[in-house]
């Protein structure tokens, strides 16, 4: 492994100080080229590149490592790495400042964040620098990323545009107490609605016969409000958002098809199946991992949680004094609507650039995003450590990631490998939701509006429903003009 570092590391050095493209291992082939025009060079003074992120100490010690490795080849550049919170904490953080002009340089993103960046004019495209001559990417290099993670970075609304690269991937997964399902005879759930009363594939059929067996569970958690009704709409294929130029035309959720799914999903809540992250007050991870009883003597459990494929280690329940496992962890595929049109959100961070006063300062940034994102070593550590998915090909072929996803298991010790090969197997089911200026409100609203409508105690009305949809459409609208 030091080996191939120091290889990888000597031909960054070469590539960055040549005064045309590296060639990709030395070939001769033109077509392993950046093009033949070059406006940036790596600065040799000092400078400093500011890189918000959400990483938590098992991830940002892999990230300060690479950064470390990376000062050997650049001692000149320094990274100052600054965890800010969750990823709408980096948002609200960059949003801010960009009216103020203190942006940082880099910044962990997502589709819709960067959308909102868009209207300060702040945003580097990031074609001038893959396609440098200089300090560009070869086509062996493009090649390299995974086809779908890399084309986020071109959905804009102008294909020509390239505002992200993908730094680690996740998409959404069901995790259920494989234990549980095993003792009593279930069955994965792998639709959402029965189609019939024997219908035992269905999301609605086990939920309900869960709660049959244990009264006192919450049978269904779902971590993320937004990410439910998006996933839904594209499941069955009903309008939410578009990009064009109209703001009104924009935001398309207020419909009846999508009130129809979220009439079921009260009827599930208000019948004691299920629950979200926003009703429970925290993930609802907690509740499918909960071992301890309350105050009545009962203890309360999830057996489904559905949630990211990154956070696969919190699903995990403690040992117990023996040190064995009170139950075993099951990941399977989220349920669908339609299997002829099967949809899975694809999320986790890309990298975007902001620009800077001194163009020294994202020439520098640049330099730092090409040694980590063209790094399958580092992709592949930084998967081991998260439970993300890789973005780079090559990284599956290293031999410690083999090992690593050759260890996958039901228990804390290979439950993010587990993930992992979940998160591959549904990859040419993922999806993104077109990006613009505007759709990180209409994600934020639809999440809260199923919120609000499906834990709502009092009786809601046809006439209300609608109303909080309109009102939900509004907010969009007034926050856009």
């Amino acid at each position: 492994m030091k080996k191939i570092i120091a290889l990888i590391l000597l031909t960054f050095v070469l590539c960055a100080g040549a005064l045309t493209a590296c060639s990709g291992g030395g070939s001769a082939d033109d077509t392993n080229k950046p093009a033949e025009q070059s406006s940036h060079t790596i600065p040799t003074e000092d400078v400093t590149v500011v890189f918000y992120h959400t990483m938590g100490k098992n991830l940002r010690d892999v990230l300060v490592k690479y950064v470390a490795e990376f000062n050997k080849v650049y001692p000149n550049i320094t990274i100052d790495e600054q965890s800010i919170g969750g990823y709408d904490d980096v948002r609200d953080q960059i949003i801010t400042e960009l009216q103020a002009g203190k942006q940082p340089t880099l910044a962990y993103c997502y589709p819709d964040h960067v959308a909102t960046y868009l209207r300060s004019k702040k945003v580097i495209d990031l074609n001038e620098y893959i396609n440098d001559a200089n300090v560009g990417l070869t086509d062996a290099q493009k090649n390299d990323f995974i086809a779908g993670y890399y084309a986020e970075g071109q959905q804009f609304g102008d294909t020509s545009k390239m505002y992200t690269l993908p730094f680690s991937k996740s998409t959404e997964v069901m995790y259920y107490n494989k234990t549980f399902f095993e003792q009593n005879n279930l069955k994965l759930p792998d639709h959402w609605f029965s189609t019939g009363a024997s219908d035992d594939t269905s999301m609605e059929y086990v939920i309900k016969r869960i709660k049959e067996i244990e009264p006192n569970s919450i049978p269904l958690g779902y971590d993320s409000e937004a990410n439910w009704f998006i996933t839904m709409t594209e499941q069955l294929k009903t309008p939410y958002t578009q990009a064009v130029d109209k703001v009104e035309d924009r935001f398309l959720f207020n419909n009846e098809q999508n009130m129809d799914f979220c009439k079921k999903f009260r009827e599930w809540c208000l019948n004691g199946y299920m629950t979200t992250q926003a009703i429970y007050g925290g993930y609802t991870s907690g509740l499918f991992t909960n071992n301890a009883a309350n105050d009545s003597g009962v203890v309360i459990r999830s057996y489904i949680s559905i949630g990211s494929s990154a956070g696969a280690t919190y699903q995990c329940p403690a040992k117990q004094d023996d040190g064995s496992y009170p139950f075993e962890v099951g990941i399977a595929t989220i349920p669908q609507a339609d299997a002829s049109n099967k949809k899975v959100i694809s999320q986790g961070p890309s990298l975007c650039m902001l620009k800077q006063k001194d163009s020294k300062v994202n020439d520098a940034a640049w330099a730092f995003v090409k040694y980590l994102l063209t790094s399958p070593e580092f992709q592949a550590e930084f998967s081991m450590a998260s439970g993300y998915v890789p973005v780079l090909k090559s990284a599956f072929e290293l031999e410690p990631y083999k090992e690593f996803l050759a260890g996958a298991n039901n228990n804390k010790e290979g439950i993010a490998a587990l993930s992992a090969k979940i998160c591959m197997e549904q990859e040419s089911s993922y999806f993104t939701s077109p990006a613009f200026v505007g759709s990180s409100d209409a994600r934020d609203e639809v999440g809260k509006l199923l919120t609000a409508y499906i834990s709502a105690a009092a009786t809601v009305t046809e006439a209300e429903l609608k109303q909080l949809f309109a009102d939900a459409y509004n907010r969009c609208i007034s926050l856009n003009q």
